[in-house]
Formats: structure tokens, sequence, C-alpha cells
């Protein structure tokens, strides 16, 4: 049975932090990058949920069924972004990865590649997860294309599951990853790191 504790995540020249309250307000620069809480699709927090965001995850992380992290970019110094584990079942040896956005600026880059490395080494190789799930916004196209680019395979779609932020209801698609695909999952990320570096 898997036990999710904070952790500091670390690699090229990206660290994922464990959330704290102190966060909140770096955030809300990083998601006026973009004025990211006008996608309707998606659930970034506009400069003024920021704080309640926070709070939420970290509610989820006393509950025991979320570890959020904070995205900061080490040469610069600035948070540029937020992931998470949710739906935590250490019962089944199950995280899924989600909650997670970045700054415009740094969208269309290696950053997250480099976030979904560390995220899923760390769920399979210290944690002992047997499967990592994702899921996305059924109209959020771009979001799937960067899940099935992980190698991700896609479960499905659950209709009618889950509230947008403008109070619509959304269908849900669904991925994952099982332990026996991580081994051609990381090879393939670190391939495409490695390109990135080179281009």
């Amino acid at each position: 049975m898997i036990s999710v504790q904070p952790a500091v995540l670390e690699g090229r020249g990206l660290r994922l932090e464990p959330m704290a309250d102190q966060h909140a307000g770096d955030l809300a620069k990083a998601s006026a990058d973009g004025r990211l809480w006008e996608l309707w699709y998606t659930r970034v927090p506009g400069p003024d949920d920021l704080a309640q965001y926070v709070a939420e995850a970290l509610a989820g992380q006393r509950d025991g069924h979320m570890l959020p992290w904070v995205v900061r970019d080490l040469a610069s110094g600035a948070l540029i972004g937020s992931t998470r584990y949710h739906d935590i079942l250490p019962a089944v040896d199950r995280v899924e990865i989600g909650y997670t956005w970045y700054a415009q600026s740094r969208q269309r880059t290696n950053v997250n590649t480099t976030c979904k490395l560390l995220l899923l080494a760390h769920a399979f190789d210290t944690l002992g997860c047997k499967v990592v799930g994702l899921r996305t916004d059924n109209f959020n196209f771009r979001s799937q294309r960067a899940i099935e680019g992980l190698g991700a395979k896609r479960d499905g779609v659950i209709r009618h599951y889950g509230l947008r932020r403008d109070g619509s209801v959304r269908d849900t698609v669904i991925y994952s990853i099982l332990a026996s695909e991580w081994p051609d999952v990381r090879r393939h990320l670190e391939l495409r790191l490695h390109r990135h570096r080179r281009a």
C-alpha cells in the first residue's frame, strides 16, 4: 500500500516544491501570465481566487487525497505553475496527476514534459504505484494531445462528470499509465527532453 507524503522533486532546471500558504501571491503572478482563468474549459484560478485555491489544495492534502506542488524555475527563481497528485487511492496503489497549469510563457516548452517525468518517476519508482491516472475536459484538446504525447492510454470518457469554473457540466476524458508501461514511457520522455536540449 502506497504512502504519499510531501516531497521536493527536482530535475532539468525545475523544482516541484510542496505547496504552502505563502505561495498564493507568486501563483497569482503565474496565472496572470496569459490570463489563464479566462479559458472556460480549465480550472486555473484567477488572481483573486489563489488564496482559496491553495487553501482547498492543502485541505485535500490534510484529508489524504491530494498532494499539491508549485513549480519553480530554478534559473529565475520564479513560480511558473502548479500540479498535484489527486484522487489518491492507497489501497490500490493509484494516484492521478492533475490540476496542472503553467504560465502561458512556459507552455509549449520542456516544462510539462519535465514535470510529468518527475511526477511519474516519483509515483512508480519511489511510491510503488501500480497505475497513474490523468484526466481532462473533453473540450481541452491541447491537454488531451499533451497527455497522449506522454504515452498515456485513453481509457474512455465519463459523461456529465464534474463542474467547470463557470458552472457548466463537463464530460471527462480519462487516461492511465500502468507500472508495466512506465519503462517505455520514461524512455520516451527522456528522449523528448534530450531532443529539446539539442534543438
